[in-house]
Parts: structure tokens; C-alpha cells; sequence
């Protein structure tokens, strides 16, 4: 192909320049790879659920398809029917009451809601608060509206939970908005309802706006019941919420999430997609309607099998010496690497080792180096059929063992 005739044309802003590449493209690229010469993929690595979107879904999406009243433009608010409907599974799942009129907005997926938000609301130069790790939309949305990004640092030590107290105050008081998600992508940690109270109350006291992602929800197990935000006093005046029904209904590909809370940081945000989109089609958010209204057996059967996913790949994991915690909600395992392993070196081997496919920790921030991050989304057989080609491969891992233990062991006192 001829070089661009005006190579100065072809310069990307600064903006694009700035960011690194995206991860999930990279890995889509390796597995292309892989697939081309011949590897039979076990894919663990995106969040992109196994199996058909539910019947009853498709059903209505069909059937709004063959009205003509959905060929046009949709609402830029979105249809009544998809908001009345977020807002009456809201009141249903966390008793939090919502105005549909102002209080809620569909979006083509969280993530972009959750990009274009931080265009809304942050200036060049604004400080914005973001946990490492974290899922890489809330540290890139952030970057590409110029803001400077505060890695929050989380820990396994404090289970990866926020600890406000690492944040010093003169960050604090510059800081305009804090993103945040549990049941948390990608470390799957969840929090109690006593941090939420402290994050309403930290975020009071500094003005800043909370934006929490809240998009695993439903993937809780040992009955555990994830916490809203909006369902703490006085949340609904500094924060939104953003949801999706990529995960618990199969739906990834139908780009379908929607935001609620603060009326005024939506109408913030629904005037800047007024600038660049139409909205979500009509018919999508008939299927949307379907799926928030499928009866509460289908999420049982849903949460059951990725807790039966999550048993059996920790207790194989631990043939092979990991200790992997149990995380109480999501689709996730946050695995530690080899002691000596980075996590891109590590995703790599057992990539072009056993065409096992794991999203490195990297991915997520600095936060997250040292561990991968596992995907549940295979069934029982293929991701026995993963742990068997990690064991033929001789990968395993293996605790290092320092010289004192050596000789404590040795000479015991």
C-alpha cells in the first residue's frame, strides 16, 4: 500500500499517542495467530460469556424487529419502556427508588457510557481517582478527556478493597471524580456495605463524584448479595451507577448497559452522546425490557453454574499448587503468577504453551502485575481440558522458599 501522500495528515492526536495498547485487541491478535496455525484455543481470557442469549430475549428482540415503529430513531433518552423498566428492577433488586424521567439512561454498553462520562465531566488537568487495579475503561476514559489519573493502590492484604486512608489529603481535595466497581473486575473482590458508607462519606467531604461500576451484580454466590451505591443516604447527590447485561444475559454482543442516579451527571452525559450518537436501537431495548424481566429461576441457574465453574477450577488449580481465593461474586479468578513470572511473560507461555488464553494482570495497571486474570466462562470439560494441558506442560506453581526456611527446616529448634 503507498504511504500516506500528507504524512503530517496521519498523525493521531496526542491523545491516542498517549495511550497504550489496548489489551484485549492485543490478545484478539495472538489468538488469530494461534488459530491460524492450527491451535485449538481454550479462551479464558475476556469476559465474553459462553452460550446463547436467553430465549425469551430473542424472542422479543424479533419481534420488535418486525414493528416498523422501531426502524427509525430511537429516543436519545431512550425509550420509556427500557427506563421504567431499569428503574422497577432497581426498586425490586436493592429497594432504590428511581425516577425514570431523569434518573436513568440507556447506553451502547457501560463501557462506553463509562468513557464518554469522563468526557462529560473531566477537564485537562482535573484529578481523577482510579484503583489499581481496575478495569482498564475507568483509567483510559479519564486519559483520553486529559485528566490525570491517581492510581489508587489496592492490596491483597486488605482483600482489594479501597483503603481511603492511603489517599493523601492534598490529593483528596483536587480530586473530581473516583471510579470504582465491586463485586471488582478484575481481582473479584467484594465490599461490605460499611465501605460504601465510608466512599459516600469521603466523596461529601471533598466534592468529588463517584462513579461505580456495578456491572457483576447479579454473578454473586454463597448468598451474597452485592451492595448499590444509591442504596446509601445522600449517594444519589454526588454519584451514578453504571450497569450492563453483557454478563449475566449473555447479551455482550448486543452492546446494551444503561446509568443510573444523580439526574444532573446523566443529562451531562446524555447532552454529550446528543453530539455523538443516536442512541440505542429501539428493538435492542425491547430485549433489554425481556431480560430485566425474566423471572428470578433464570438467575439462580445463571449463578449456579459459574459457582460450579469456580469449585472445580480452584480445587484443580490446587493440584497444581495454587491457593486461589474464592471470590464471592463475578466470573473471575485473580491468580498469582510464579514466583519470578510477570504476568505478560506468564500469559505468554501458557498461551504458546497449551493455547490456554489468560488476560495478564498488567492489563489492569500496575496494580495488577504479578497475577492473570481467569475467565469462567468454559464449561466443565474445557476447562478440565485447560488444567490438563497446563499439568502436560509441566506448568504449575511453585511457593519460592527462602534460605532461613531452608535451614529452620533442616535444624529445627
Amino acid at each position: 500500500m503507498a504511504d500516506f501522500p500528507h504524512a503530517s495528515l496521519a498523525n493521531t492526536a496526542d491523545r491516542l499517542r498517549a495511550l497504550p495498547p489496548y489489551v484485549f485487541a492485543r490478545l484478539d491478535e495472538l489468538k488469530a495467530r494461534a488459530r491460524e496455525q492450527g491451535v485449538d484455543l481454550i479462551d479464558l481470557g475476556m469476559g465474553n460469556p459462553g452460550g446463547p442469549t436467553p430465549q425469551p430475549v430473542v424472542e422479543a428482540a424479533i419481534a420488535a424487529l418486525r414493528d416498523p415503529n422501531n426502524h427509525g430513531y430511537p429516543p436519545f433518552e431512550g425509550t420509556a419502556g427500557f427506563r421504567r423498566t431499569i428503574t422497577e428492577w432497581y426498586d425490586r433488586r436493592y429497594g432504590v427508588k428511581l425516577d425514570p424521567d431523569g434518573e436513568a439512561l440507556p447506553l451502547l454498553g457501560s463501557k462506553e457510557g463509562l468513557t464518554h462520562l469522563a468526557l462529560a465531566y473531566i477537564n485537562p488537568g482535573d484529578l481523577v481517582l482510579v484503583p489499581s487495579p481496575a478495569y482498564p475503561a475507568h483509567f483510559r476514559g479519564p486519559a483520553i478527556a486529559g485528566g490525570e489519573v491517581w492510581e489508587v493502590p489496592l492490596s491483597a492484604d486488605n482483600d482489594w478493597i479501597i483503603d481511603l486512608g492511603r489517599i493523601p489529603e492534598d490529593i483528596a481535595r483536587r480530586a473530581k471524580v473516583f471510579y470504582f466497581n465491586y463485586p471488582n473486575n478484575p481481582t473479584g473482590a467484594t465490599a461490605p456495605r460499611e465501605f460504601f458508607v465510608e466512599m459516600v462519606e469521603f466523596a461529601r467531604r471533598y466534592e468529588i463524584l463517584l462513579v461505580h461500576d456495578l456491572c457483576y451484580a447479579e454473578l454473586a454466590f454463597d448468598g451474597y448479595q452485592p451492595t448499590s451505591l444509591l442504596e446509601i443516604e445522600g449517594a444519589k447527590d454526588i454519584s451514578v451507577e453504571f450497569h450492563t447485561l453483557s454478563k449475566t444475559y449473555n447479551m455482550a454482543g448486543w452492546r446494551v448497559g444503561f446509568v443510573v442516579g444523580n439526574r444532573h451527571i446523566i443529562q451531562g452525559l446524555r447532552t454529550l452522546k446528543t453530539n455523538l450518537d443516536y442512541g440505542l436501537f429501539s428493538a435492542l431495548q425491547a430485549a433489554a425490557e425481556a431480560a430485566l424481566n425474566l423471572p428470578e429461576i433464570y438467575l439462580h441457574q445463571v449463578q449456579q453454574r459459574y459457582q460450579t465453574r469456580r469449585d472445580f477450577l480452584i480445587s484443580q488449580l490446587e493440584t497444581l499448587g495454587w491457593q486461589v481465593i474464592k471470590p464471592k461474586a463475578t466470573m473471575y479468578l485473580w491468580v498469582p503468577c510464579p514466583p519470578g513470572m510477570g504476568s505478560t511473560d506468564f500469559a505468554l507461555e501458557v498461551l504458546q504453551k497449551t493455547g490456554v488464553v489468560l488476560t495478564p494482570g498488567n492489563a489492569f495497571g500496575e496494580g495488577g502485575e504479578g497475577y492473570v486474570r481467569v475467565s469462567l466462562i468454559a464449561d466443565r470439560d474445557r476447562l478440565q481440558k485447560a488444567i490438563d494441558r497446563l499439568q502436560d506442560a509441566g506448568i504449575h506453581y511453585q511457593m519460592a522458599v527462602s534460605e532461613s526456611q531452608l535451614f529452620d527446616a533442616r535444624f529445627p529448634v
